[in-house]
């Protein structure tokens, strides 16, 4: 490869792992099989909010909904069409507990494909005050602070999950603050900094071969879940090795937004770790499992779209190994 297109490789990863991002100008894989991202038609996007008080009590908020009347919940709700994510936080959070807020980080992504995502962020009150039964309405009865400990009837148990993934990052982060960057996007996409650490710690970024070689992108398909692009990636790249090989997706570097567009900017895109790692554990002739050493080098290319970039650049080496051992990174789940 040539000095140029390393150097504009290793920049663009050096952009996704501070937090940055750049226009989606291509899809490389699976936009066949994927619609534009429409919300309220084929998409819905939940935000909510965990927030604190110097008590470490969690605001809540009491459901006027008929289906869960009375039970309590987090400040949570669907984005509206021509919303950002945060501006979905802000209000939801104003109309069921009084407060406004300011994001501090995303603390958790769920899925259940494309057609249905959750962003749970940290948050913080900048001003307003608690909403009481007085000012009832169909956005909420009321809200209160909770000490987690106290009976409460809950909606769901789902959120105490996400009540300790707050309580974690706010005792101590461990990954890098995390908030959308406002850039547009067409469909639901996975980008990838696709990594193979070999043996001695050698480490390969699997590229796409353009003009300028670039990171894979791949559209999320509403069958399987959103990170199922990497494998998409790698079918598509080294079919053969596909089935001796675990495609892992290790966490989101960031995400973009901007959803200002209905129709043609509602999509995001996952900028994200992905590790290729050999399954070591397979059998022998009488069915025994016989663990393999470590590999030394990545599988082989067999589509002539992508190429392996070997990284040697020493910092930016440092820095993916210790992501790929680490996983501070802001996580995404799947709900399938």
């Amino acid at each position: 490869m040539e000095v140029t297109s390393q150097r504009l490789v290793e920049e663009q990863v050096e952009r996704l792992l501070s937090g940055q991002g750049s226009e989606v100008s291509v899809c490389d894989v699976g936009v066949e099989q994927s619609k534009p991202a429409a919300l309220r038609k084929n998409i819905t996007y939940i935000v909510g909010a965990v927030i604190f008080n110097e008590k470490e009590e969690v605001l809540m908020v009491q459901e006027a909904k008929p289906d869960c009347y009375k039970q309590w919940y987090l400040p949570a709700g669907r984005v509206e069409v021509g919303e950002s994510l945060e501006e979905a936080l802000r209000r939801e959070v104003k109309e069921e507990a009084g407060f406004d807020c300011e994001p501090i980080t995303m603390l958790l992504i769920q899925e259940q494909g494309p057609q249905w995502i959750r962003f749970i962020f940290l948050a913080r009150i900048s001003g307003g005050s608690l909403k009481s039964l007085d000012a009832a309405d169909q956005e909420s009865l009321q809200a209160a602070w909770w000490d987690r400990q106290t009976p409460l009837p809950l909606r769901g148990r789902d959120i105490l999950r996400l009540i300790e993934h707050g309580l974690k990052y706010r005792r101590n982060p461990w990954h890098p603050v995390t908030l959308p960057v406002d850039l547009s996007c067409r469909h639901v996409v996975q980008r990838m900094v696709l990594v193979f650490v070999g043996a001695e710690d050698q480490i390969w970024i699997l590229l796409v071969r353009a003009s300028v070689p670039h990171l894979p992108t791949a559209a999320a398909v509403k069958t399987h879940a959103v990170t199922w692009a990497a494998n998409m990636v790698v079918q598509d790249a080294m079919p053969a090795s596909y089935y001796d090989h675990d495609v892992t997706t290790l966490g989101v570097f960031g995400l973009q937004h901007n959803g200002r567009q209905h129709g043609r900017t509602d999509g995001v895109c996952f900028n994200t770790l992905v590790a290729l790692m050999p399954d070591r554990v397979q059998r022998n002739e009488d069915g025994l499992k016989v663990e393999l050493p470590p590999a030394g080098k990545p599988p082989p290319i067999e589509n002539p779209r992508y190429v392996w970039f070997q990284v040697q650049n020493l910092d930016l080496r440092e820095k993916l190994l210790e992501k790929t051992k680490n996983t501070s990174l802001l996580p995404i789940h799947s709900l399938y």
